[in-house]
């Protein structure tokens, strides 16, 4: 079972660290594979907070383990970086419990510098956009749009740089992300991401569960010149998920996501704030919207899934 003990740091004995983000640590396996430790960091509005989501890191883990299992079933020709969710052998017994339930093995490949957004529904950055221009990454829409409506025609792709820590992602039109990564690929990423984003969308709805909006990465298998999808999948932290029984264009949905944290963040006057401890009740609900999303969508409670 996954452990109730909230991890915000990880420091592993048995393997060197390379990178650390805002919620992942990065670990080298060996020349072809890398390890995720998904910590229960939580952030908001680029900042993380100083205290963590209870089982957050092993409720996203399971869950994009879930994601990478049947994606490539409905998405013909999909390639994924994911290999297991085994701890790797060789590590400490200390090094292995901690990490047990909160880690990824997955293949070492050239990740490019794009965040591959796929919105199916107007909220957020989007309509603040859309309100102020009747655009949305530059793209016209069709006038007259609610707040959360569905993007008419359908989901569309609206990439942004991928920036460096510390500093943040731009939105960027799909002509410059062919300038940053090449024509081909960018090509192939925007297929790629809407197909994944469509088939997602499709199972989730069959769950009662709306995507509105996520965030796709992706990277090259330079062996064989694919482009890979990588990096976590269609989690509470990348996507915003909203019950379809409860949705209704005009206003904020009620979500599955950290929306709920941003929310307060916002309402307290600390939205982009550093150094932000989030109250217990605050984080409990966090973690409780996250269990019940990954209930719908797995069909397993997080303690079953644990058991696997």
């Amino acid at each position: 079972m996954a452990s109730n003990q909230v991890l915000t740091n990880v420091e592993l004995t048995s393997l060197p660290k390379i990178a650390s983000g805002k919620v992942r640590d990065l670990y080298d396996i060996d020349a072809h594979t890398l390890l995720f430790v998904t910590t229960d960091r939580i952030s908001a509005y680029d900042v993380v907070m100083e205290n963590g989501v209870p089982q957050k890191g092993a409720l996203l883990t399971l869950l994009s383990e879930h994601w990478f299992k049947i994606l490539p079933a409905r998405v013909p020709g999909l390639k994924t970086h994911f290999l297991t969710t085994a701890v790797p052998s060789g590590l400490s017994p200390a090094d292995a419990q901690t990490i047990r339930h909160r880690c990824m093995q997955v293949r070492k490949l050239r990740v490019f510098p794009l965040e591959a957004i796929v919105r199916g529904y107007i909220t957020g950055s989007a309509y603040k956009e859309y309100k102020a221009s009747g655009t949305v990454h530059g793209a016209p829409l069709a006038p007259g749009l609610l707040e959360c409506a569905a993007v008419p025609g359908g989901p569309i792709y609206t990439p942004s740089t991928k920036a460096p820590a510390g500093q943040h992602d731009e939105n960027i039109s799909k002509e410059q992300a062919a300038q940053i990564v090449g024509e081909k690929y960018a090509a192939r990423i925007e297929e790629l991401a809407l197909k994944v984003f469509r088939a997602a969308s499709e199972y989730a709805e069959e769950r009662g569960i709306i995507i509105a909006d996520t965030k796709f990465e992706f990277a090259l298998d330079e062996e064989t010149d694919e482009v890979v999808l990588v990096d976590e999948v269609l989690t509470s932290d990348s996507s915003r998920m909203w019950p379809k029984d409860k949705y209704e264009p005009g206003h904020d949905q009620e979500s599955f996501d950290k929306q709920f944290l941003r929310n307060w963040l916002t309402k307290e006057g600390l939205k982009g704030k550093e150094g932000v401890t989030v109250p217990e009740d605050i984080l409990q609900a966090t973690s409780d919207k996250y269990k019940e999303v990954f209930q719908r969508l797995t069909g397993k409670t997080l303690e079953d899934a644990s058991q696997g």
